[in-house]
């Protein structure tokens, strides 16, 4: 490489450096912005009649924008506070909304969070999309070796079929697809339709009654003894059929 290639490369690098932290710069300022706005949105409802719900769902709002500026440790308390209000008035899809933000705020408890927004998510008809992304933070967490990965996105592929409809659930099911192909290839050194099918039957995932079961079992090693709600009292409020 000649001095002046050497400098126009230099050059490239030092500008796309240079775009990336006005971007971030520029990111960050719309979000503080917004977090004034939820501010001020949230003293007008305190000082008006307004339910529990509302308040607590510009609270989350406010504890997303916080994580999206790395303060996980600010918006901690607010996702949390606001998870027992969605639970008490039955709120399950913003209790799991709420849980996503709290693994996102990527504290001490995070994982425990993680878990009970899975056992949600699987437990009650939340937004498919919700539940997908929460799987999928399984899958990132998990070692290649591990099969925690593949239950968990065997189970949003499940979800995704069994949830979602028109175009929602194609790209969701193709979504699903992909990262199950990738945990296949990662975890089983997947290569062939033939041995992907192998591999499902080795690990159990064709059956619900087995790889939910399993799903559980991941639930109970993230979540630990560290429940913040009761589940026996929400299964027993569950329909019958």
């Amino acid at each position: 490489m000649d001095l002046m290639s050497f400098n126009l490369d230099h050059q490239r690098l030092t500008d796309t450096a240079a775009d990336s932290v006005l971007n971030r710069a520029a990111e960050e300022a719309a979000i503080e912005a917004h977090l004034d706005a939820l501010r001020e949105r949230l003293t007008d409802l305190l000082r008006h009649p307004a339910s529990p719900t509302e308040i607590a769902d510009v609270r989350l709002q406010m504890a997303r924008a916080l994580v999206g500026l790395e303060r996980g440790a600010e918006a901690w308390p607010l996702a949390r506070e606001v998870l027992d209000v969605f639970i008490a008035h039955e709120d399950f899809e913003s209790a799991a909304d709420a849980c996503d933000v709290l693994f996102q705020a990527d504290q001490p408890q995070s994982l425990a969070a993680l878990g009970q927004g899975i056992w949600l998510a699987v437990t009650y008809p939340i937004d498919p999309d919700l539940s997908v992304e929460l799987l999928t933070h399984i899958v990132d967490e998990t070692p290649d070796d591990a099969d925690g990965a593949a239950v968990a996105a065997t189970t949003a592929l499940f979800i995704a079929d069994l949830r979602a409809q028109g175009a929602q659930r194609d790209n969701l099911m193709f979504f699903a697809s992909q990262i199950l192909g990738q945990v296949a290839r990662r975890h089983g050194r997947v290569d062939s339709q033939e041995a992907f099918d192998y591999w499902m039957e080795k690990l159990e995932l064709k059956e619900p009654d087995k790889f939910l079961v399993r799903l559980r079992n991941v639930v109970d090693v993230l979540v630990q003894d560290d429940w913040w709600f009761d589940r026996e009292a929400l299964r027993a409020r569950l329909p019958v059929n």
